[in-house]
């Protein structure tokens, strides 16, 4: 995802209270030292992510701030092709494993915990984290009871944007509250002339599991949301079933999502697109929070808050209000001198706020220290005001706590699985196969 980003003001954040954030609790202030014994001047290290364009420059500028605070070089790489997953595995497999990790995939946390592969926070670490998370955050990022990693960014997977104008234009006054009101203001659209009303972004198979398990959430409950994501449940479960029979009444109805051959040949960025460009063919797009990083890298951008506007994900045969959320989680694999530094600073307000403060930027953060008004629009600062309020009461992302083989590779297993749902709308046979890949991984 790109993001149009504004110079960042990290000369703004004074050497002193960055070293005492970032240097594992350093009183003494100085640049370059850690408060440790252990001077930072002139060390490297690397960190792998996922994020490029604006988000990359975000994140470059966290770096940068802590660089020049503590003497050290920190060196982002963004995997190739996305695939940060299957990049940090080879690398971890070869033995060259870079020093931090930024990865989205609990999942992937608990087997490298499991293989001794990743280092557990240090003591300064494991403050900062407490002091600045709620404590869900940090079993997320844990293993075995120990912690490895520093929540980075969150995002809110329980919105829904809307094209403002389309509303208004077939006279939809409220948005839908429940999948019945969903489907039906779908036809009220496409009465009103729009093309498809609901944009899928079935060409990235991740947005396919987001839907899934929102309405699998709503659905099934939490409890059983808690199986399906650790397998103590098969797929083949009446609950899934459920789920599916009604992802089918939007998914199956190429009146409100198109031709499903076509929906799932369309990439995520686009499926925004279709909503919020200049000449829009849809009104409605599900994903989270970071939405608004891509309507705002248009050429033309829509007003996010004005034109571009969000309600919750509907609720499902009455099920009350739950959130589902996603985040990145930063781990050291080395013992790098500036890796537990650098993991402590991430987990402080500072950090969070070159993160979120840019325009346009779409990151949100978990850091209940975070001022709300680090934020720069309202709708960015509601759902961050919302994520940091709902504390412990929400669950995250199901596959990205799956392992990185069933829940996080690209065009194959569950995403592959969904994607041919979408087209072909086969409840048992999704659910069969989801079950039959689902066993060739090994679970925790």
């Amino acid at each position: 995802m790109s993001l149009k980003i504004r110079n960042l003001a990290v000369a703004a954040v004074t050497a002193t209270s960055l070293v005492s954030l970032a240097a594992c609790g350093s009183s003494s202030g100085s640049p370059g030292s850690t408060g440790t014994g252990q001077s930072l001047k002139g060390v490297s290290f690397t960190i792998l992510g996922q994020w490029t364009g604006g988000e990359q420059d975000a994140f470059q500028a966290v770096i940068n701030a802590f660089d020049s605070s503590t003497g050290a070089k920190g060196i982002y790489t963004p995997a190739a092709g996305g695939d940060e997953a299957g990049v940090l595995g080879t690398k971890v497999a070869g033995g060259t494993p870079p020093d931090i990790a930024v990865l989205s995939l609990p999942g992937a946390i608990q087997q490298y915990a499991a293989s001794n592969k990743v280092q557990p926070a240090s003591a300064a670490v494991q403050s900062a984290v407490t002091s600045n998370f709620a404590t869900e955050w940090a079993t997320l990022a844990s293993a075995g009871g120990k912690l490895y990693g520093v929540p980075v960014d969150a995002s809110d997977k329980s919105t829904v944007w809307y094209n403002a104008k389309a509303f208004t234009d077939a006279g939809i006054t409220t948005p839908p509250a429940t999948w019945d009101d969903l489907i039906k203001a779908g036809q009220t659209l496409s009465s009103s002339g729009v093309q498809v009303p609901i944009s899928v972004g079935g060409g990235d198979g991740w947005t396919l599991t987001d839907w899934f398990e929102n309405v699998y959430l709503r659905t099934a409950g939490v409890a059983n949301y808690d199986k399906l994501t650790h397998h103590q449940i098969p797929w083949t479960d009446p609950s899934v079933a459920t789920a599916l029979t009604a992802l089918k009444k939007i998914w199956g109805n190429s009146g409100l999502i198109g031709s499903p051959a076509a929906a799932v040949k369309v990439p995520f960025p686009a499926s925004v697109d279709n909503v919020f460009k200049k000449n829009p063919t849809s009104a409605v797009v599900y994903e989270a929070s970071f939405v608004a990083t891509t309507i705002t890298s248009d050429k033309n951008p829509a007003v996010v808050g004005t034109d571009a506007k969000v309600f919750p994900f509907p609720s499902v045969n009455g099920s009350a209000p739950v959130s589902e959320v996603a985040g990145d989680f930063a781990l050291a694999f080395t013992n790098n001198k500036a890796a537990q530094p650098f993991l402590a600073y991430l987990a402080s307000p500072a950090a969070a706020k070159i993160l979120v403060s840019t325009s346009g930027s779409g990151f949100l953060s978990a850091n209940k220290n975070l001022a709300n008004s680090a934020y720069p629009d309202s709708t960015s600062a509601e759902l961050a005001k919302q994520l940091v309020a709902v504390g412990n009461n929400f669950r995250f992302d199901m596959s990205d706590q799956a392992p990185a083989a069933f829940g996080g590779t690209p065009n194959k297993t569950e995403w592959a699985d969904l994607q041919t749902f979408l087209t072909d709308g086969n409840v048992a046979a999704a659910q069969r196969q989801l079950e039959k890949d689902a066993q060739s991984v090994k679970w925790n």
